[in-house]
């Protein structure tokens, strides 16, 4: 696979200093052009052989773009993700629309040092290749542009490399005993690259390996892929955006979203919905399973099991009443609670799960949705602001992320608190003629009614495609609020007892 990275390709001084200046000026006006239209987001990610030249070739593109829209993240196997998912980091550091970032030692640095140090078998490494092709798809899919270098040094160069840098004053410090060691393991590293460039190169995200003896033809290389994709990518989007600016004016205004049956069946039809509780066993309930919720925490805590709990449902249904059950059991400190509304500015410049992983809590906490990441196959799908292709791509991309919650000790609770239409109708007058909740109810409430079919077709997808074995949603009858709180908490504490009891068994 590197024969063709060892041709001893290099470009000469004079050339060189000919080739930069044109070459600086291009990549200059492609990244003002990106930043002006914000179409999508560079990520440039470098990997390699030590001392193939991937810090030099950083620096070299450093220097030669406008520092202000380009980032620099790099991570050096100690990144501190406070117990959250490894992919929380890579998350959180990537760029907005319109700006780009390069990426050091990120996600491919991990599964191939376990490999070459025999810490994984094939099947681990091929695991682990799948998620971050899952990860660069969605990201893709998104519109972000990812291209991926692999800096390419032979045995012997990779030898003559690090002597030439420890006879060096300024670059000596450089060199570790790992390095060397490295070296000697130059076949195993080389061996493990194959598998990762084979499983990972892929139309949306790919590889190009670079020779990196020459620092001149590497820089080239490297600055030269950038601009021709960057400028294909930006003819291609301002063309797309042409043809959708004409497409609107001569679009007509019928909406399918309202296309549903009203006596279609779904998964909510066979809900009971008069299920109740009287107000004296709740209160006796209440005080229990809040006392065992309390006990459970505290132990989940000190085991640095997190949870994270998701709450759905028509407006009105009680989410905000059963939240707050949960949240009197627990210490203020220990949770966070996220109310979810339409994106800011910020967020709508970023894949739309961003803005979820970036408020992922430290291990041992638990984290609090009242709206989620399910609003991407709810209301954006029912009021169009997600594509059939974006919504129905995003079950998938939701099912990864939840997977690796899981995977991580986190005990994942997922509740949709559902009421009847005529339920909310009476929720929604009582709230007119309340003073303190008369803010709650909008004007898009009212809309939203409107398309009540519609939105429970979608549920009915929903749960459909993201109802796992480990992701399970829990249906809540909502009609009583009372029924509703306490099978939220009792569901929440049996699902955390399990969990510790599992932790306690992979302990033991």
């Amino acid at each position: 696979m590197f024969e063709t990275a060892e041709l001893g390709r290099k470009i000469g001084r004079r050339e060189f200093k000919k080739i930069a200046p044109e070459l600086r000026e291009e990549l200059l006006e492609l990244q003002e052009r990106l930043r002006a239209s914000r179409f999508f987001q560079v990520i440039l990610v470098f990997a390699g052989v030590d001392g193939g030249g991937k810090g030099e070739t950083v620096s070299l593109l450093n220097g030669w773009m406008d520092p202000r829209w380009l980032e620099t993240h790099a991570y050096d196997g100690d990144e501190l993700t406070g117990g959250r998912p490894e992919f929380w980091q890579y998350w959180r550091d990537l760029p907005p629309r319109g700006r780009g970032a390069l990426f050091l030692s990120a996600w491919y640095h991990q599964p191939v040092l376990d490999r070459v140090y025999g810490n994984t078998d094939e099947a681990a490494l091929l695991k682990k290749l799948e998620r971050i092709v899952r990860f660069e798809r969605a990201l893709a899919s998104d519109g972000a542009l990812i291209l991926k270098f692999w800096m390419h040094l032979s045995r012997n160069a990779q030898e003559r490399r690090l002597k030439s840098l420890e006879q060096d004053p300024l670059s000596q410090a450089r060199v570790t005993k790992r390095d060397w060691e490295h070296w000697r393991m130059y076949d195993r590293f080389i061996t493990a690259a194959e598998q990762v460039i084979a499983r990972t190169n892929r139309g949306v995200a790919p590889w190009t390996v670079v020779e990196g003896a020459d620092p001149n033809y590497r820089g080239v290389t490297v600055a030269t892929t950038l601009r021709d994709a960057l400028e294909r990518r930006i003819d291609r989007a301002e063309a797309k955006a042409k043809r959708k600016a004409k497409s609107k004016k001569t679009a007509g205004g019928k909406d399918h979203h309202n296309d549903v049956a009203a006596d279609t069946i779904t998964v909510l039809s066979h809900l009971d919905m008069a299920r109740s509780i009287d107000k004296s066993a709740y209160d006796a309930q209440l005080v229990e399973q809040q006392a065992r919720l309390h006990l459970l925490h505290l132990a989940a805590k000190e085991k640095k099991v997190s949870s994270l709990l998701v709450f759905e449902g028509p407006d009105a249904a009680g989410k905000g009443g059963a939240i707050r059950r949960i949240a009197a059991a627990l210490d203020p400190r220990n949770y966070q609670v996220h109310g979810i509304a339409a994106p800011t500015d910020e967020e709508k410049a970023q894949h739309y799960l961003w803005r979820f992983w970036r408020r992922l809590s430290r291990a041992g906490l638990v984290t609090i949705f009242d709206r989620s990441w399910y609003g991407r196959v709810l209301v954006e799908r029912i009021e169009g602001y997600a594509g059939e292709d974006e919504w129905r791509r995003s079950y998938g991309e939701i099912n990864d992320f939840e997977a690796q919650l899981i995977e991580n000790r986190t005990v994942l609770v997922k509740f949709w608190i559902h009421i009847t239409k005529d339920e909310q109708l009476k929720r929604f007058k009582a709230r007119e003629k309340t003073p303190y909740k008369r803010w709650k109810l909008t004007d898009e409430d009212w809309q939203n009614r409107e398309k009540w079919d519609a939105y429970e077709q979608a549920v009915n997808d929903m749960v459909q495609y993201t109802s796992t074995a480990d992701a399970p949603w829990t249906f809540v009858e909502g009609n009583d609020k009372r029924y509703a709180r306490l099978k939220v908490i009792t569901t929440y504490c049996d699902r955390l007892e399990a969990a510790l009891e599992t932790a306690g068994a992979t302990a033991g």
